[in-house]
Order: C-alpha cells, then sequence, then structure tokens
C-alpha cells in the first residue's frame, strides 16, 4: 500500500483541521522556548517526525539566521541557508501582520522538499522594536499520520508491499504456465487433432484461459490496492472497493464456467446441466449479495458523514 495520496492528507486535515492546529501551537510554544534558552530544537524531531523546517523572520519579513532543518535528507539542501531571505510577500507572513497572532497556511508542495506540507507562524514575545516572527514547516502527510496513530503502519508499508510483490509475483508466474499450457494445447489441437476425436477438447482450453484470467485480474487488483494505491484503512469506503473488485473477478471467472458448462450440456453432456444451473445460482447469489453488501456500505458510511459534520456544527 502507497503513502496517502494529497487528497486523502488534505481531505484528512480538514476534517482534524482543529487538532492539527492545536497541536501545532503547543510545538511552536517549545520551540520559542528552546530559541530563548538556545537550545538545538533538532532534538524534537524523534518526538515530532513530521516536522520539517524552522526559522525565523524580522518585523520587515527578512530571514534571522540560516534555516534549521529537521530532516536529515535534506539538510545538504536546506540546513545552514537562507538568512536574510526576503519572505515579506509570502500569503502567511502578510497575514500575520493583519492579525498577530498563530497564523497556518493552506496546505501546499513545498519547493524545498516536494512534499505536501503547511507552515504555521507565530509572532516571538518581544518589545515591539523587535518584532520577530517564528515559522516551521510540517509535512502534512506525516503530520496526519503522527495524529491518527498510523505511524507505526506506515513505517512498515515497505515490508508489507515486499511481502504482497512476492505473492503477487507468484500469481503472475501462474498465470505464465497457464498461458504455456493453452498454447501448447491449441499447437496441438490446430496440427494433431481434429474436431471429430473429441468435439469438447476446446473446452479445457478456454478453462485454462479463463482460470489464466481469473488470476491475473486477482493478482492486478493485489497490486493496485495494496501497493500501487493509497489504502486508507480507517474509511469503510477503502474496503468496499477492494472486497467489490475482489468479489467481481469470482463472478466473471464463475460465470465463465458456468457458460462453458452449460455449452458442454447443451452438445449432448447432460451431466453437466444441473451443474451449470447450480453454477449459474451461484453467480446470482454473489451478483445480489454483493449489490446488498456495497448498498448497506454506501449507507452506512453516508450515515456516519453526516453525523460527523452534524456534531461538527454543533
Amino acid at each position: 500500500m502507497a503513502r496517502m495520496s494529497y487528497i486523502s492528507s488534505v481531505e484528512r486535515y480538514q476534517e482534524y483541521q482543529t487538532v492539527i492546529h492545536d497541536l501545532l501551537n503547543s510545538i511552536l510554544a517549545t520551540l520559542e522556548d528552546g530559541i530563548k534558552k538556545q537550545q538545538d530544537n533538532r532534538l524534537l524531531v524523534a518526538q515530532y517526525p513530521f516536522l520539517e523546517l524552522q526559522y525565523c523572520l524580522d518585523k520587515d519579513g527578512l530571514q534571522q539566521g540560516d534555516n534549521v532543518c529537521f530532516k536529515r535528507e535534506y539538510m545538504k539542501v536546506l540546513n545552514n541557508k537562507g538568512n536574510a531571505q526576503d519572505l515579506s510577500d509570502r500569503p502567511y507572513f502578510q497575514e500575520i501582520l493583519a492579525h498577530q497572532q498563530t497564523c497556518f497556511t493552506a496546505p501546499y508542495i513545498s519547493i524545498a522538499t516536494q512534499h505536501l506540507c503547511i507552515s504555521a507562524i507565530k509572532p516571538l514575545r518581544a518589545p515591539q522594536s523587535e518584532q520577530g516572527y517564528l515559522v516551521v514547516d510540517v509535512c502534512l502527510t506525516q503530520l496526519i499520520e503522527f495524529i491518527m496513530g498510523d505511524r507505526t503502519r506506515a513505517n512498515m508499508t515497505p515490508f508489507f508491499k515486499a511481502g504482497y510483490g512476492i505473492i503477487v509475483s507468484c500469481l503472475f508466474c501462474l498465470v505464465l504456465f497457464l498461458l504455456y499450457k493453452v498454447f501448447g494445447d491449441i499447437y496441438t489441437l490446430l496440427f494433431y487433432s481434429s474436431m471429430e476425436d473429441d468435439p469438447l477438447e476446446a473446452f479445457s482450453i478456454i478453462i485454462f484461459i479463463t482460470l489464466a484470467l481469473a488470476i491475473f485480474d486477482l493478482g492486478k487488483t493485489i497490486l493496485e490496492e495494496e501497493i500501487l494505491m493509497h489504502k486508507d484503512i480507517f474509511r469503510h469506503s477503502s474496503t468496499r472497493r477492494t472486497i467489490t473488485r475482489f468479489i467481481s473477478t469470482i463472478l466473471i471467472a464463475v460465470s465463465i464456467e458456468a457458460l462453458l458448462t452449460m455449452f458442454k450440456a447443451a452438445l449432448g453432456q447432460s451431466q453437466y446441466l444441473l451443474p451449470a444451473i447450480y453454477m449459474m445460482l451461484a453467480v446470482v447469489g454473489l451478483l445480489v449479495a454483493l449489490a446488498v453488501y456495497v448498498y448497506l456500505g454506501a449507507k452506512a458510511e453516508t450515515l456516519l458523514l453526516n453525523s460527523q459534520r452534524q456534531s461538527k456544527a454543533n
């Protein structure tokens, strides 16, 4: 499973905006105390791994001192740079000049780290003539993982992806083996057999093709859902999407097998008639059950979201 997408990050930010702002307010207060006591604020990165950058501005928007980079991978690019940089045209600086209280930017893509982040700016306690501002940049995705208690699972993501990758590779290898059998049987059918020997021989080839299709679709679903795409385990819609795709794969495979079995019965092998009917009924049952599951799941999530909106409004 991939890390949280930008859309999911922004949605979660809007959902937990109050909690995020309260947390950043407390972090800004801690950083300010560290500046006054001349402490190294990089020690906070162990406690708050979403912190990326810290710097100070004077009353005219000029950066005072160099950047303090919290991320080791960006230290060469960002650390000990930025002194006297004019940031007076930045929206957060204009906003804090107007309100003189802690301000937060909307989520944006950081030029420095290429991550989705937000910036928080806070007036430093000082005489008006020496007014300064503390700015901190945080990685929004890691911040949301932190407040949702999802950090440990997110750190295990590479191992999960490796496990799913092995499983998908095995499935695709099985598909290649089935296709090898299919091409071998087709070659034999074309050059060494005739339809008069066994008119149902072609159906065995179709069964292998159908099985290969079902396994390939299953592997593709696992690859997309668990490796390439972000799966929000806190939303029922993600689980519902995975189950829907998985059951759809089974429905297609069983439907084709039922159709082939019905053809066999139509060609004179009447013993296949009842199994074909049972498989058709199984397909109908699965389809109805899937429809009920999707409907009830969507309705439950809608009610949950409406309840959350009403609680926020109150």
